[in-house]
């Protein structure tokens, strides 16, 4: 019974995760959407890491979702780039990119992807910078119900895990986290813009 609740909270991540992304990706591509490339970078290699991280912390079908994801947020980290979406590359954006690679040594050395999900976690949420410095200059060039779309897919990925521990369930909360955050934001930004 267990096994089979787990298996369809992690479908309905997956189809969250595709429902999110499909019309993003074709927001991109008629140019109504402009993500920030770098972000974009950072977010894949960090959730692709993280989903590895998971798999090895035995969370089993829960970790697919953020394997999805990562695969879908390196294309449209790809997909930023061709399109010249927001190439705008700061020094501080050099950091963060730098920071999401250093994650590996750090698994590598310490042989436990705990401290990689922890360095990952902070280098994903540092990695919102950039998209947040974007959307609060330009709000109405973001789609919140993409990022609304993310705190449910996040809250399915946790409940379709198979072991629960920090390293298992600290990215996908912490995401969750700053979508949050970044909905509230733009809206807030919408509202004074207009007003």
């Amino acid at each position: 019974m267990e096994f089979s609740l787990k298996l369809a909270f992690s479908a309905v991540a997956i189809v969250l995760t595709l429902v999110t992304f499909i019309p993003y990706i074709r927001a991109i591509l008629s140019g109504a959407i402009k993500p920030h490339v770098f972000t974009w970078i950072i977010w894949g290699i960090t959730t692709v890491i993280v989903f590895f991280a998971q798999l090895e912390a035995e969370g089993g079908m829960g970790a697919w979702p953020i394997g999805v994801s990562g695969a879908i947020t390196c294309l449209i980290a790809l997909l930023a780039f061709l399109k010249r979406a927001d190439i705008s590359i700061s020094k501080v954006d050099w950091l963060f990119f730098l920071a999401a690679l250093a994650s590996l040594p750090i698994w590598f050395l310490t042989s436990d992807p705990l401290w990689a999900v922890v360095a990952l976690t902070g280098v994903d949420l540092l990695g919102f910078g950039p998209t947040i410095r974007k959307a609060y200059h330009f709000p109405h060039d973001e789609n919140v119900s993409f990022f609304v779309f993310f705190v449910a897919r996040n809250s399915f990925a946790i409940l379709a895990l198979e072991h629960y521990s920090v390293t298992t369930v600290l990215f996908p909360a912490a995401i969750i986290g700053a979508c949050l955050v970044l909905v509230l934001m733009i809206n807030t930004r919408r509202r004074l813009v207009w007003a």
